[in-house]
């Protein structure tokens, strides 16, 4: 009886495997259907829209009955999405490279698996690479729950004209990890990122004490270093771990389970409202007392969430400051509009750097 039961079962699942394959086939003609009625008006028109993908994943995950989880629902979502946006044009982002880091993992997580991602070398070069249109968008690393703001991203947008497209929240497990040549019994050193050593400081006290800890350009490199290496181990996330071939001994061993890494998009065009909306702004303003309270002043008054706010020192004179601000909302909206209109009449200079869907995934 169970036999048959599960030979009815398994052909319940091929008609429906078939029922999904026709599916996403349709869909996938429709997505080549969508590229054509766009180029026949615009020869250079956009097909990737941050606001639309963000809108019908949100969809995606209300409508979900289970037994995935929303979550997953949307991660399957997303790849097809990949996948027909591929059909339509190929997005290439450039992201903060090797590859094997963190920062290709969160381009993979935001974009699918059918985006063409190029390794860059420095934050700089992905800005570079994208304000040059030699990609579509740019991958950086803004802020680690643990570790706090990633200072060089934020000062690349002082000298950038580009746009905030949008934004990935990446969970952070850092693995210890050995090669086939490691002899476990006489592991004496350990390479990973600065960062990372950070991040699992307690837990390498702990274990690790006397192991010298070497820091490399990424977590990438350290994985690759340990390959050509007998006493030696790495930290490192799982994509590293995949790519070169390496077992990990101990996992998740960053010191805080919520370990999280905030990335933001680049691009060179404005996004459109998606409904669930942050909006980012550098302002600077004049070094006196009082300054830092007339900037929050006009979000308190139209209460307006603040999501983040830092300093970084001023281009322009020795103890001047600028102020980099997350917010709720969008640009378009018109009580946000009021508040940027007041900050206008108080600050030496305001600049928007992109309203975005919030990051979904």
């Amino acid at each position: 009886m169970a036999e048959e039961k599960l030979g009815q079962l398994r052909i319940q699942i091929d008609s429906l495997d078939q029922q999904i394959l026709d599916l996403i086939s349709e869909r996938a003609r429709c997505a080549q259907e969508v590229a054509r009625v766009k180029t026949e008006v615009d020869p250079s028109a956009v097909f990737y829209r941050p606001e639309r993908e963000a809108q019908v994943l949100r969809n995606i995950m209300k409508k979900n009955d289970g037994p995935l989880n929303d979550e997953e629902m949307a991660r399957l979502f997303r790849e097809i999405m990949s996948a027909c946006l591929a059909l339509e044009e190929p997005v290439k982002v450039a992201f903060l490279g090797p590859e094997g880091t963190f920062t290709q993992q969160a381009s993979l997580k935001h974009f699918g698996h059918s985006a063409v991602c190029v390794p860059m070398a420095a934050i700089d070069e992905v800005f570079r690479e994208v304000a040059a249109g030699a990609v579509n968008y740019g991958v950086v690393p803004v802020e680690n729950s643990t570790e706090g703001v990633v200072s060089h991203t934020l000062d690349s947008f002082l000298d950038a004209s580009l746009k905030i497209c949008g934004e990935v929240v990446l969970r952070i497990h850092q693995h210890m990890m050995i090669s086939e040549n490691t002899r476990r019994d006489h592991i004496t050193r350990i390479y990973s990122h600065a960062q990372s050593f950070a991040q699992c400081r307690k837990w390498l006290d702990s274990h690790w004490p006397m192991a010298e800890r070497v820091a490399v350009s990424s977590n990438a490199e350290a994985a690759k270093r340990v390959k050509g290496e007998w006493n030696s181990a790495a930290i490192a996330g799982d994509m590293a771990a995949e790519m070169y071939g390496l077992e990990k001994i101990a996992e998740k061993i960053e010191d805080r389970p919520d370990n999280s890494t905030r990335f933001l998009i680049i691009g060179n065009q404005p996004v459109p409202p998606s409904g669930d909306d942050k909006t980012s702004v550098v302002i600077s303003m004049r070094n006196q007392p009082g300054a830092l309270h007339a900037i929050l002043e006009p979000f308190h008054v139209h209460n307006i969430d603040l999501t983040r706010v830092e300093t970084r020192p001023s281009r322009t004179g020795i103890w001047n400051y600028v102020f980099f601000v997350d917010f709720e909302g969008h640009q378009d909206d018109p009580v946000v509009g009021k508040v940027l209109e007041r900050l206008g009449e108080r600050a030496n200079d305001l600049r928007v750097l992109g309203s975005y869907p919030k990051g979904v995934l």
